[in-house]
């Protein structure tokens, strides 16, 4: 029988992105600017979690890296202001799953934009 090892560190592949900021007025009817997410929290869900496993903060030009991940299914969140205005607390999680298929494997979330003002 083999054993199989859940999604989580103690692997060889990564999960790279960027986070992108766009910032507009208090209403959001106006963009105001737009960059690249320095020092943005970035937060990573193994597998079929509810809650967050590891956090990391981007780099200077918006860039992320979870290293030594093992192959499975992953969540990765971003806080970002509600451009809707409509979530009580005004902010909601912009999320992006990925997947890992292979040992050393670097998995590119892309680019998660999201709000500020």
């Amino acid at each position: 029988s083999s054993c199989s090892k859940d999604p989580g560190t103690g692997g060889s592949s990564t999960i790279t992105g960027k986070v992108y900021v766009k910032e507009y007025n208090p209403d959001f009817t106006y963009l105001l600017s737009e960059y690249w997410g320095a020092d943005v929290e970035v937060f990573l869900i193994f597998g079929d979690g509810i809650t967050y496993n590891e956090r990391i903060w981007t780099g200077p030009d918006g860039d992320f890296e979870f290293r030594y991940m093992r192959k499975g299914s992953y969540r990765i969140y971003v806080y970002s202001k509600d451009s809707t205005m409509t979530a009580p607390s005004g902010t909601i999680a912009v999320y992006r799953d990925v997947e890992i298929t292979e040992n050393g494997q670097i998995v590119d979330a892309g680019t998660i934009t999201v709000f500020d003002n």
